[in-house]
């Protein structure tokens, strides 16, 4: 089986040339975070986090960085012109009031009917982190969810039910792994793209709900 995968900057910028011009748009911590530096030049897009910033640009230049401006994973970001800063609480009034066109975040699993896990695993050693992922996932007009396609185990991170506690229900239509991009819609999984030297056969292989194209 081919073990080609898109990297983690390839699947960034499959995530931000599908983002429109003109959309408000949160990218979660962890992988999402690196769409900010494939955005279009001639697309505005607004970056919104959750701390309180709206505006941001890219990641800065190393040597760069201001720490006292940075996103909601404490990484240091820039701001374009007209960008801004404002209260937490009026950043998750945005968020839970739709004012978001597009929210991306990270995942553990994803179900077949959109049902969204990302803020732990259960396990009795893990650290619970939902920071404003249920707000985000539940008030954004779009949700999407960028991780990879299985566990290091080699489980499929798309799954017909979650097992895993809980970030929000039937909320995402998209998910941009390393080896496809998935549309969820009533319960159907449909293969946008895939992976240059995948065949659907062996996408499918590797994942725990029927596809189709």
């Amino acid at each position: 089986m081919t073990t080609t995968k898109w990297t983690r900057d390839q699947m960034a910028a499959r995530v931000a040339n599908e983002i429109a011009d003109g959309m408000v748009v949160n990218l979660g911590i962890g992988l999402p975070t690196l769409v900010a530096n494939h955005l279009p030049a001639d697309r505005e897009v607004l970056l919104h986090s959750e701390n309180g910033v709206l505006g941001m640009g890219p990641a800065p230049k190393a040597g760069e960085e201001d720490y006292d401006l940075i996103n909601a994973g404490k990484q240091p970001v820039t701001l374009k012109a007209g960008g801004c800063f404002f209260h937490h609480a009026d950043s998750f009034a945005m968020m839970r009031g739709g004012h978001l066109d597009l929210c991306v975040l990270g995942a553990f699993q994803v179900a077949a009917n959109g049902d969204l896990a990302n803020w732990h695993t259960g396990a009795p050693d893990a650290i619970p982190a939902v920071g404003g992922a249920m707000d985000l996932a539940i008030g954004a007009k779009n949700t999407w969810v960028m991780m990879e396609h299985v566990t290091k185990g080699g489980d499929s991170k798309l799954v017909p039910a979650l097992t895993y506690p809980v970030t929000g229900l039937a909320c995402v239509s998209r998910v941009i792994t390393d080896l496809a991009v998935i549309d969820l819609k009533d319960g159907k999984a449909t293969v946008v793209d895939m992976v240059d030297g995948l065949s659907f056969e062996q996408l499918q292989a590797r994942t725990g709900i029927p596809l189709s194209r």
